[in-house]
């Protein structure tokens, strides 16, 4: 079977990889210069199981409406967004219904579990090297509240295979010394230990490089500017020509919604803007060794190979990548206060900052299957989980291209053949 596959960040090079495997004829069309040079270049690092909850939660719209207008916001909504996202907003608002939420989460959940499993059974066959670390996550929490409602709802997801434990002040510092400077303002932390870090870019160029190696045909530097799918046939229009295929998948992420509306598939995905901060970790000695994330102010530090990174930041601004100065300081100044050695790594001049478009559904679920279109499928929609669900949801999409069963129920998953 000949298949094109739309998009080279950690979703699209998956899919690429299990469509080899099948045996398939596998093209990607890729408009950047490299693999994962857009949302997977920079995002947070995190394999984190444990996030499997969806943004869409009862009580976020009331915390979004109260955020409106404050610039260190966690999840900042542009009042310039409004107009063209209201469709989106209303699927969202529906979906904060304590069933949904629970729904949508059982459901990343299950693509979580079984995605890092595809990840470990990538890695097993293709050599990467990405900066892999197994210490698991840290949630860490300064109310008590805050602290019950997560275990509550940890106590709840452990039916269904997530793995947590509790942790007092002096066990979290214990087992991280870096929180030991703010062990008096813990109430507890939680920790996640199936939860693992790597870096996503390494991962994806490391995997493109090889299956090109391997026969995929990876085109980078194409634009696509258009696509046909009748029956039997599908086709890409690039800069460079057309590509011909029995297949389409399109793993474009925020983008995917501008290419398939075209062709009459309207798919609710919307662009939510995430900052990254990576600096080098050599300042600090004794830095931080387990990603901890402030679990109330939705940021996380993550240490990643020889480097640092602070990522946590949501944005609905459109399609605009500008780093917002203020946002990105906001970062910082959370992160000095918990951990105040991190400032001896932060340099204004050098850091690296990056902002990436995260593909968020109303749902908190993704798209992955067939379009009203029999050869068009298409793959996007993993919001701030690209990276966690990447290598589930490339093995999923490409078994069912292929007439497998699915391998994970898609019931609780949105259809998109109803778009």
């Amino acid at each position: 079977m000949k298949t094109t596959v739309i998009g080279a960040g950690v979703v699209g090079t998956a899919t690429a990889y299990y469509l080899w495997k099948h045996g398939c004829e596998v093209t990607v069309i890729e408009r950047q210069s490299q693999a994962a040079l857009e949302t997977s270049f920079g995002n947070g690092g995190v394999i984190h199981v444990s996030e499997a909850e969806t943004w869409s939660r009862p009580g976020m719209p009331m915390k979004i409406l109260r955020w409106l207008g404050n610039e260190q916001a966690p999840l900042l909504l542009r009042y310039r967004a409004l107009p063209e996202m209201w469709r989106w907003g209303i699927g969202f608002l529906r979906n904060c219904a304590a069933a949904r939420f629970r729904r949508n989460t059982l459901a990343n959940l299950r693509l979580g579990l079984f995605s890092l499993d595809a990840l470990h059974e990538i890695t097993t066959e293709v050599p990467i090297e990405y900066d892999r670390a197994t210490r698991g996550v840290l949630k860490i929490y300064r109310s008590s509240e805050a602290l019950d409602a997560a275990t509550q709802a940890c106590e709840v997801f452990a039916r269904h295979g997530l793995s947590y434990r509790s942790l007092n002040p002096a066990e979290s510092v214990a087992y991280e010394p870096a929180l030991a400077s703010t062990e008096r303002s813990l109430v507890g932390t939680l920790h996640f230990p199936l939860d693992e870090v790597g870096d996503c870019r390494k991962f994806t160029q490391g995997l493109a490089t090889w299956l090109a190696q391997h026969g995929v045909d990876f085109r980078f530097g194409v634009k696509v500017v258009g696509l046909h799918a009748q029956a039997g046939t599908a086709a890409v229009e690039t800069d460079g020509g057309a590509v011909s295929a029995d297949v389409v998948v399109v793993a474009a992420g925020s983008f995917t919604p501008l290419l398939l509306k075209p062709l009459g598939i309207e798919l609710p995905i919307c662009p939510v803007k995430g900052i990254s901060i990576t600096v080098p970790s050599a300042p600090w000695k004794g830095a931080i060794g387990t990603p901890t994330i402030d679990d109330e102010n939705l940021y996380g530090l993550v240490p990643l190979g020889d480097r640092l990174r602070i990522t946590g930041s949501a944005e609905i601004t459109g399609y605009d990548p500008t780093v917002n100065a203020a946002r990105a300081k906001a970062m910082v100044d959370r992160v000095i206060s918990i951990f105040p050695e991190f400032a001896s790594c932060y340099d204004q001049a050098t850091a690296k900052l990056w902002t990436g478009l995260r593909p968020v559904t109303p749902t908190g679920t993704a798209f992955m299957g067939r379009t009203r279109h029999e050869n068009l499928f298409v793959n996007a929609g993993h919001g701030h989980l690209g990276w966690t669900f990447g290598s589930g949801a490339g093995k999923l999409v490409a078994g069912l291209v292929v007439g497998k069963p699915a391998d994970i129920g898609l019931e609780d998953f949105p259809d998109p053949r109803q778009y």
